[in-house]
């Protein structure tokens, strides 16, 4: 016999679950063969410490449980096999489902939460819409011109920076650019020319926010830049 061959068979040897014929083949192996002889002894030495160690007594219930286990695969013996079939595709799939039971939980909770938090965002755009006919694109947006005054700046060009509020009413300007206009003159025609202007305000994810625009006059047209 070769080497491979008795190691695998040593627990069965030792223990006497072996035919005769087989167990003299083992023996006369052993008597020839030093390292199958020592990992022989290695596993009666094992055996024997075994052997030392106190005995436990049997959990109370184990009968019951053996029994239990028992009536189960008597009825599964009894049943047909469509049902056992039944049977074994259900445990399968119980167990397939298992490991995504929890990340589908956890799925759903934050598709709840992110949808919690953004409906209140989609309102006020939606609100903003309504009120002021401005598409809602949920992002920054600049003010806007809504009406103007139908009086141009006579003498001469100007830039103006305009401040918005959130009502889109002007808070203050500032003017950029006037060349060979006294201070005081441009100031005065901006401002009749500002009298009747009106404005959308900027937002910011759809909330009206205060924001500057700027405004060009000429004496022909008007230009208007956010």
């Amino acid at each position: 016999m070769k080497c491979s061959s008795v190691k695998r068979r040593v627990s069965a040897y030792l223990d006497d679950a072996v035919s005769a014929e087989e167990g003299r083949l083992l023996a006369r192996h052993l008597s020839t063969c030093r390292e199958c002889t020592l990992e022989t002894e290695h596993y009666a030495r094992i055996r024997e410490k075994l052997r030392t160690l106190p005995r436990r007594p049997p959990p109370p219930d184990l009968t019951t449980r053996l029994r239990v286990v028992a009536s189960k695969v008597r009825a599964e013996a009894g049943a047909s096999p469509w049902r056992r079939w039944l049977d074994r595709r259900e445990l399968s799939l119980h167990d397939l489902m298992r490991p995504l039971a929890l990340p589908a939980a956890g799925g759903l909770c934050s598709a709840i939460f992110l949808f919690s938090t953004f409906v209140p965002m989609f309102k006020s755009a939606y609100t903003l819409s309504s009120l002021t006919g401005d598409v809602p694109t949920i992002l920054t947006t600049q003010p806007s011109l809504k009406d103007i005054a139908p009086v141009a700046l006579s003498g001469g060009d100007a830039v103006v920076d305009l401040q918005i509020d959130d009502q889109g009413r002007i808070v203050n300007f500032t003017i950029v650019s006037a060349p060979g206009q006294q201070s005081e003159v441009i100031r005065r025609r901006i401002e009749n020319s500002l009298l009747f202007t009106e404005f959308w305000p900027a937002t910011t994810f759809g909330r009206p926010v205060a924001g500057t625009i700027r405004i060009s006059f000429r004496d022909s047209s008007i230009d208007v830049r956010g």
